[in-house]
């Protein structure tokens, strides 16, 4: 069956990716980003792998724009079978260094980003009695991030605004939504950051193939469910907070506080939050293309044994 799949955020890193996968399939594709240029870019390799594709420039923060790319959507294919909310952004620094506008952005973007979609497409979900709505929301739901406080509300957040819709379409038995959670990827998303750290950043390893998220999309289209986890590493860390939250939260931020005495000086950005950017517009970041899981061994290794070290520390004191 050749179904109909819109995805935001879908210019570049795990969009363009999901775009690329669903483009194997010769699914009709619906993108939507607010950088146009690039889109069409993506757009190009999507039509030269089989795929029927438009192009809508968006702002998932404006939601008047999800509203019309909803009616894009039904009309150029004949429907909305599937629905990716995935376009989102960072924002790296302390709290308090941090200005306001930013932290209002990045909720807007992640989480009203998310809401403004749900509901311009849920109609058109009601009126068919079908859909599937997918969430890529990251590890970040159940993991707070130090020096990201609007990142980790916002993911916090989608998780409690879906685990309600959940609920709300518990009489929708053909309606699903599923939430994606993987683990850190090799995508542009650190370059795109606004930066008020005053450091280099860089994603914690191991790094995944953002492919790897892609081809768990796919699969959620055949056989929807709830949550998905990509990455025994997001695996891990889900654990490590539902079982010891304090301690978690130490080790993680002591972690970063380590890196960034270390790290090189940058100058302070906000990034891609109120601009798109010309640069980093590929599906992957550069941050050395992930190997194959079991791979990951020594970096999950290395995890447990920081963890248990900083437990350790902390119930001596």
């Amino acid at each position: 069956m050749n179904k109909s799949v819109v995805i935001t955020g879908a210019s570049s890193g795990v969009g363009k990716a999901i775009a690329l996968a669903f483009a194997a399939r010769n699914y009709t594709l619906i993108l939507a980003s607010r950088n146009l240029s690039e889109l069409e870019l993506t757009a190009g390799e999507c039509r030269q792998m089989g795929s029927r594709v438009s192009c809508f420039e968006s702002d998932v923060t404006n939601p008047g724009d999800m509203i019309n790319l909803a009616a894009h959507a039904d009309e150029f294919g004949t429907g909305i079978d599937v629905w990716i909310n995935n376009a989102g952004v960072l924002a790296a620094g302390r709290f308090e260094d941090t200005p306001v506008e930013v932290l209002d952005q990045v909720i807007r973007t992640n989480l009203m980003g998310y809401l403004h979609g749900t509901h311009a497409v849920l109609p058109y979900f009601k009126k068919q009695s079908f859909g599937i709505l997918i969430n890529n929301i990251s590890i970040g739901g159940f993991l707070p991030v130090p020096y990201g406080v609007g990142y980790s509300a916002s993911k916090f957040g989608l998780r409690g605004f879906s685990n309600a819709l959940k609920a709300e379409l518990a009489d929708e038995p053909d309606i699903h939504i599923c939430d994606i959670f993987p683990a850190f990827l090799d995508t542009p998303g650190i370059q795109h950051a606004a930066n008020y750290t005053g450091k280099h950043i860089r994603p914690a390893p191991p790094v995944y193939d953002p492919a790897r998220v892609a081809v768990a999309v796919v699969r959620l289209t055949d056989r929807p469910k709830a949550e998905t986890m990509v990455g025994s590493t997001s695996v891990l860390l889900r654990l490590s907070y539902a079982l010891f939250p304090g301690i978690t939260r130490s080790v993680s931020g002591c972690v970063i506080r380590n890196y960034l005495r270390r790290a090189e000086p940058i100058s302070k950005t906000d990034g891609n939050l109120f601009n798109t950017v010309a640069f980093g517009n590929a599906v992957y970041g550069g941050w050395g293309l992930p190997r194959k899981p079991r791979e990951h061994r020594k970096y999950l290794a290395g995890g447990l044994l920081v963890l248990a070290a900083g437990a350790l520390l902390l119930l001596r004191k």
